[in-house]
C-alpha cells in the first residue's frame, strides 16, 4: 500500500464536537526537527477535518487561520472539530490538534454561503507560467525530512533570494482509513502544500550550514475561489525586519490562475 501522510484510527462524536484520532506517518515529517510534523502536512489534515465537518452544499470555506502553539508532534494525535459561531449565511468552525496532552495547532475557518456573483467578478492577480513551462528544481532538498522528500517542484529561473515563483506537487495522499487510501480532494491536496512557501525563496540562503532559523508561527489562507487540480503555484516574497520578525507573503495559484493569498509571520533567530 502506498504511503500516506496520516493514518486515521477512529472518529467519534462527543456532544457537538467530532474527535478524530490519527498517527502522523513519515511523509509528514518536518524540516526543522525530525520529531515534528511539517506545518504543510498538518495544514492538510486540519483542512481535511474542516472540509468534512458537517458540510453544507450551499457553503464553502473562504479563509483558514492556523496558529502554531508548540511542537507539532510526529506520532499519535487528535483533532477536535466544532462550530464556534453557527449561522445561516456565515459560520465559524474550529479544528484543534492535540498531542501528549498539549495543543499543537488551532485552526479556524470561515464558511460562507455561495451565490452567483459572475456579473461583478474580477481579479487583479495575473497568471504565472504553467508548471510544464518551467524546469524541475531540487533547491529545497537540503532541508531533508519526510515532507520535503515527498514533494517535487518546478521553479522560475529568474527567482532570487526573497522573491520568486515555484510550483509544488506530491503523489502522496493525505489519509489512510480502515486500511484503504482515501482519495484527497483538490482543496485538501493544495492547502496541504501552502506552508512550503516559507522555504522556497528564503532571504537567508544557507544550503550547507544552517546558522539562522526563521520558522513561521502561523499560516493565514484567504481564497476568493476554491482551488482545482494538483499543482500549487506560489508567487512568494519574504521580508525580514530589523528586530527578529519576518513575513512570508504569497499569491496562491492553481493551473487556472490565482485563487487566493497566504501570509506567514516568522520568528527569526541566529543559532
Amino acid at each position: 500500500m502506498q504511503p500516506t501522510f496520516y493514518t486515521l484510527h477512529e472518529r467519534t462524536t462527543e456532544g457537538n464536537t467530532t474527535i478524530a484520532r490519527y498517527t502522523a506517518n513519515l511523509p509528514s515529517q518536518g524540516a526543522w526537527n525530525e520529531h515534528e510534523q511539517h506545518m504543510a502536512a498538518s495544514t492538510g489534515i486540519l483542512s481535511y477535518e474542516l472540509e468534512n465537518f458537517m458540510p453544507r452544499a450551499d457553503m464553502r470555506i473562504g479563509r483558514i487561520s492556523l496558529d502554531i502553539w508548540g511542537l507539532i508532534h510526529l506520532g499519535d494525535f487528535t483533532i477536535s472539530t466544532r462550530v464556534l459561531r453557527p449561522g445561516r449565511t456565515i459560520e465559524l468552525i474550529e479544528a484543534v490538534m492535540d498531542a501528549n496532552g498539549k495543543t499543537c495547532i488551532v485552526a479556524r475557518a470561515w464558511r460562507m454561503v455561495t451565490s452567483d456573483t459572475s456579473a461583478v467578478a474580477g481579479l487583479e492577480d495575473d497568471k504565472i507560467a504553467h508548471p510544464e513551462q518551467l524546469p524541475d528544481w531540487n533547491g529545497m532538498k537540503h532541508w531533508g525530512g519526510g515532507y520535503i522528500n515527498s514533494i517535487y517542484l518546478k521553479s522560475d529561473p529568474d527567482n532570487r533570494q526573497g522573491k520568486g515563483i515555484v510550483w509544488i506537487n506530491t503523489d502522496v495522499e493525505m489519509v489512510t482509513e480502515n486500511g484503504e487510501v482515501k482519495p484527497t480532494s483538490d482543496f485538501v491536496h493544495l492547502l496541504g502544500l501552502v506552508d512550503t512557501a516559507n522555504g522556497i525563496v528564503p532571504r537567508i540562503y544557507q544550503p550547507d550550514n544552517i546558522e539562522w532559523l526563521f520558522p513561521n508561527l502561523d499560516l493565514q489562507i484567504h481564497m476568493h475561489r476554491l482551488p482545482e487540480g494538483r499543482w500549487l503555484g506560489l508567487e512568494t516574497i519574504q521580508q525580514i525586519g530589523h528586530d527578529g520578525v519576518g513575513l512570508t507573503s504569497s499569491i496562491l495559484h492553481d493551473v487556472h490562475g490565482a485563487f487566493g493569498h497566504s501570509e506567514q509571520i516568522l520568528t527569526v533567530r541566529q543559532l
